[in-house]
């Protein structure tokens, strides 16, 4: 029995996790031309402190989309879940289009689409569980900040 009770949070937070593991590795060479010759804006973190956020983060989305899929079946329900796969895949292809293709100014395009889906999984996960809201607060932050961050870079590159 409480196998059962857990099990979504695990596959959830795996299921993310995996998404920005795979993200990491398949940007590792841009990350690295990245780190050595873009311009970056002062309030730019270290390197090393990217990884743990994201981290934490994908845990938290993880932790959210299972607390969505353990409530009871309803509409609403299943729009989280859809917002949940969609945001996520658009947060995996920013990585792609950002550190391997180095289009800074359409991905800041593409960064704003991501944070207004984020801002709809939030609102949906809110009528229907709002812990799983809460969770997200921290993410919707850092993409905030992250938009900042794209932003500049975009203007100094």
């Amino acid at each position: 029995m409480r196998i059962r009770k857990w099990k979504p949070y695990a596959v959830f937070i795996v299921l993310t996790e995996a998404v920005g593991a795979l993200s990491g590795f398949l940007t590792r060479d841009g990350t690295k031309t990245y780190e050595a010759f873009a311009a970056k804006p002062a309030l730019t973190p270290p390197g090393a402190v990217f990884p743990v956020v994201w981290s934490v983060l994908y845990a938290l989305m993880g932790i959210g989309a299972a607390c969505i899929w353990r409530s009871p079946a309803s509409a609403m329900r299943k729009q989280s879940v859809i917002l949940f796969a969609v945001q996520l895949a658009v947060n995996f292809v920013w990585s792609l289009l950002f550190f391997n293709a180095k289009v800074y100014g359409f991905t800041f395009i593409w960064l704003a689409l991501l944070w207004i889906l984020i801002v709809l999984m939030i609102r949906a996960f809110y009528q229907v569980d709002k812990t799983a809201a809460y969770l997200q607060i921290p993410y919707l932050l850092w993409v905030t900040f992250a938009g900042y961050l794209n932003f500049m870079v975009w203007q100094l590159n």
